[in-house]
Formats: C-alpha cells, sequence, structure tokens
C-alpha cells in the first residue's frame, strides 16, 4: 500500500513546487508593473545637449583618417519632487557618418529631485575611415556636420529609502554642429538639442 502511494506523492510535490515557483515569478512581475506605474520613468528624467564645440574635424591629405576634437555640455533634468537618480554608468559614444569616433566616460553620480546636472564628455582622435566620407564635403562646405552621440546608462531611482532595481536606458542625441575650428567657415550657433531615450525595464 504504501508501495503504491509514493508515485502520487512524489507528483503532488511537485505540483506544489510548481505552484510556488509560479506565485513568485507572478508577485516578481507584478511588483515589476507597480514599480513602474510608481516611477515611469520615460517621463522622468530628460537629457538635452545645450553646448556643442567642434575645434578640430578634418581629413588627411590622403583622405584616409579623420582629426576630430568635440567638447560638449549635456544637461541632464529630473524634475520629479520626490525621485532621485543614481547614473552607475554614462558612457557616451561618438558616431560620424555611421563610423564610430570614440568613447567618453562620466563618472557615477547621484541626481536629487528637482535637479539639473551637467556633464561634459568630450571626444578627441583620430579615426582610420579607408576612404572619403560620403557626407563629408558637403557639410564641409555648409560648415555644419552631422554628429551623433549616444549614451549607454545603468539607472536606479530612490523614493526614501526605497530603491528600483537597474534600468539599462539608451539615450540618442542627433546633433547638428557647426565647426569652429580655423578651417571650419561657419558662424553659426549651435542649436540646443532635445535627446531621444529608449527605455528598458530590464
Amino acid at each position: 500500500m504504501a508501495g503504491k502511494q509514493g508515485p502520487d506523492c512524489c507528483c503532488g510535490l511537485l505540483k506544489l513546487l510548481f505552484e510556488i515557483i509560479l506565485a513568485v515569478l507572478i508577485s516578481i512581475g507584478i511588483a515589476a508593473l507597480i514599480f513602474w506605474l510608481i516611477f515611469r520613468p520615460v517621463n522622468l528624467v530628460k537629457f538635452h545637449v545645450t553646448e556643442a564645440e567642434l575645434t578640430r574635424f578634418n581629413l588627411t591629405t590622403n583622405k584616409s583618417v579623420l582629426n576630430y576634437n568635440l567638447k560638449l555640455n549635456l544637461t541632464i533634468r529630473n524634475p520629479n519632487k520626490k525621485i532621485g537618480v543614481y547614473y552607475d554608468r554614462l558612457e557616451a559614444r561618438a558616431f560620424y557618418d555611421d563610423q564610430r569616433l570614440s568613447v567618453a566616460d562620466v563618472a557615477p553620480f547621484y541626481q536629487g529631485h528637482k535637479n539639473t546636472s551637467v556633464v561634459s564628455p568630450a571626444f578627441a582622435g583620430q579615426k582610420v575611415v579607408g576612404s572619403e566620407l560620403s557626407s563629408f564635403n558637403k557639410e564641409k562646405a555648409a560648415g555644419v556636420f552631422d554628429i551623433k552621440v549616444k549614451l549607454y546608462l545603468r539607472v536606479r531611482f530612490k523614493l526614501g529609502s526605497l530603491k528600483t532595481f537597474r534600468f539599462k536606458p539608451k539615450v540618442k542625441c542627433d546633433l547638428n554642429v557647426p565647426s569652429s575650428s580655423k578651417n571650419g567657415g561657419s558662424s553659426a550657433n549651435f542649436q540646443t538639442t532635445k535627446c531621444d531615450i529608449d527605455w528598458n525595464i530590464f
């Protein structure tokens, strides 16, 4: 009799274990949804590039190497009255004509509520491009270059003593940067540019 009850007992334990795991997963999902509805980071933090200085942007004689020197002022606005933000990682990458130039890391920091922070990533160096860039001559003549800057972040939100899990948003800034180098030929002023944010819950 006892031997015949063994398989039924095992099946019962497995079913109970499955129900417990399912309940835990559902609870985690509900908690994540509640966090998302409370914090709604998509409406929380705003990024703007307020200044861009391009003091060097030219090709070598054989048009195989691009020399560049770009400095930005990036403002990050947290308008919320009660929520602070931990920036555990902020990596900026600059691109021109679909080619990555270089990477600038910003030191981790905490941003209080109703606060605006300014960070200043800088990109300088040389990029081997192999052949002349398709847009370079036209943009050089206009004195304004189409440069993209992408930010890769890891952030946490703080409400009182409560801290959320990490979000991993990506920020994209499409910039029209006037050349301020001696050979630039443009007197245009940089226009403050709002950046687009792609939020990832996990």
